[in-house]
C-alpha cells in the first residue's frame, strides 16, 4: 500500500516537537463496466481487482464477474449485468445504486469465542501506523480468507467480497468484519453479496438495523475487546438466543 512522510510540529501536554508520520494516499480511478463507465472512486493503490469484482457484486450492477483487469487509473470488470436501478450519493460521498436488497439465505452459525476472535482481526499493521486506514476481514467457515485496508470504509468491504467472487468461495458461509460505521449503504453491500453476518467495531444507524432485518442478516455492533451488541437475527450467535421481531 502507497504511504507517504510527512513532517509535522505535535503538540503534547502543551510542548511542541517534530515528528515524521506516515500519510495515507489517496488515488482516484474510474471503474469501467462491460466498456461503459459507471462511476470514478477514491481508493488505496492495492487489491484493484478484488475492489472491482466486489462492487460490482455488492452494488448489484451484476449478477456474475467474468473478469477484471487494471490499466493505469482504469478498473475494467466484465460482468453479467444486473437490471438497471437508480444511481444516489449516500451521506459519506459514496456512490450507491437504489435496487431492492434481496434476502439472506444461510445456515450459518458461530459461537460468542468466535465474534471475539473475528473482531480481533480487524486490524492492521498500515492501521496502527497511520490511524487513518479502515480495515475490512472476510472469514469462510471459521478461518479468515481476506483482509483489506482502504482510505474508504466502504471500498475495505468490496475488496473483502471481491476475494470472495473471483475466489469462487461460499459467501453464505462467510462472515464479513469491518471498521467502519454500518449504514444502511454498508448492510446492503453484505446482503447483496448473500454474506449472513456482519459484525463491525462501530455504530449502525436506524436504516442500517432495518436493512438487516428485513435481509436476514445477522448485525452485530460495536464489538470491542469481549463485548458486542447484536441488533438482529441473533440466532446465528450461538448462547444469545432469538428476538421474535426478527421472525
Amino acid at each position: 500500500m502507497d504511504l507517504q512522510t510527512y513532517t509535522g510540529i505535535q503538540v503534547r501536554r502543551g510542548e511542541p516537537r517534530e515528528i515524521d508520520d506516515e500519510v495515507c494516499v489517496e488515488h482516484r480511478y474510474l471503474l469501467v463496466m462491460n466498456g461503459a463507465p459507471v462511476t470514478r472512486i477514491v481508493a488505496s493503490d492495492d487489491a484493484l481487482r478484488e475492489y472491482g469484482a466486489g462492487f460490482a457484486i455488492t452494488e448489484g450492477l451484476a449478477t456474475e464477474v467474468v473478469s477484471v483487469e487494471v490499466t493505469g487509473d482504469e478498473i475494467r470488470i466484465e460482468a453479467v449485468p444486473a437490471p438497471s436501478c437508480e444511481q444516489v450519493v449516500e451521506s459519506s460521498g459514496g456512490t450507491a445504486y437504489l435496487r431492492e436488497i434481496p434476502r439472506v439465505v444461510s445456515d450459518l452459525r458461530i459461537g460468542i469465542d468466535d465474534v471475539y476472535r473475528m473482531t480481533a482481526a480487524i486490524e492492521s499493521d498500515e492501521w496502527q501506523r497511520t490511524g487513518g486506514l479502515h480495515c475490512s476481514v472476510l472469514f469462510c467457515d471459521g478461518e479468515l480468507c481476506a483482509k483489506a485496508c482502504d482510505v474508504g470504509r466502504h471500498n475495505t468491504v468490496d475488496k473483502v467480497i471481491g476475494h470472495a467472487v473471483l475466489a469462487g468461495l461460499d459467501r453464505s458461509r462467510c462472515v464479513l468484519g469491518c471498521t467502519g460505521r454500518q449504514p444502511a449503504g454498508m448492510v446492503a453491500k453484505a446482503a447483496r453479496a448473500g454474506i449472513p453476518i456482519v459484525i463491525s467495531r462501530a455504530a449502525s444507524t436506524s436504516e442500517g438495523i432495518a436493512t438487516a432485518r428485513e435481509a436476514g442478516l445477522t448485525l452485530v455492533c460495536f464489538s470491542r475487546g469481549e463485548r458486542f451488541t447484536v441488533y438482529t437475527h441473533p440466532e446465528r450467535i450461538e448462547g444469545v438466543g432469538r428476538m421474535d421481531r426478527d421472525e
